[in-house]
């Protein structure tokens, strides 16, 4: 009964202190409830999704790590799919960030889409995002033959594919059809 009584008077007293600093006990409330991820008031909330194909535990690994950094981002539902695996996360800017953090680390393709997804009560238009992170099938430095039957070895791998032949020693472009499939 004593233990009642100390838990009402504890109440009482957040009661009167949440009266006189109503503002500040909000806005600490906010931070706390960005501080704990698993607290929303939607379980399925999210701003957009992560789509990573044919990816390995590293990147994985990677991903998972900058998600537990970040106290405004979560993951509130995952899909998996034959070739990789869908995120829903919280977070619209930082799915774009991590999309971008991802090409820059591991190199590959990335496309970014959104799409409208409600408005407001303003009148304000809301989309979601779509970030697809597929990892490239070739990395600096491999030897292969183009479908014309040279040999080049891959300099950089961005929008355009720079390699060179083993047979001439010269520079050269290669276009993304010109490399043979796996």
């Amino acid at each position: 009964m004593e233990s009642i009584g100390l838990i009402m008077a504890i109440y009482d007293y957040i009661n009167v202190s949440t009266l006189n600093h109503n503002k500040k006990v909000k806005s600490t409330m906010q931070n706390s409830n960005l501080n704990n991820k698993k607290k929303y008031a939607r379980p399925n909330y999210y701003q957009g999704i992560l789509q990573l194909r044919d990816v390995n535990d590293e990147i994985l690994a990677f991903v998972y790590n900058k998600i537990s950094k970040r106290p405004d981002a979560a993951v509130t539902k995952t899909v998996k799919h034959p070739n990789g695996i869908d995120l829903f996360i919280t977070s619209q800017k930082f799915i774009r960030i991590l999309g971008k953090k991802l090409k820059e680390s591991f190199g590959g393709e990335l496309k970014v889409s959104s799409k409208l997804h409600t408005t407001n009560r303003q009148g304000r238009e809301l989309y979601r995002v779509n970030v697809l992170f597929r990892l490239a099938k070739y990395k600096k430095g491999d030897i292969i033959s183009t479908r014309s039957g040279d040999q080049v070895r891959l300099l950089n791998l961005g929008k355009k594919i720079f390699a060179k032949s083993l047979k001439t020693g010269k520079k050269m472009v290669v276009r993304i059809h010109d490399l043979p499939r796996y």
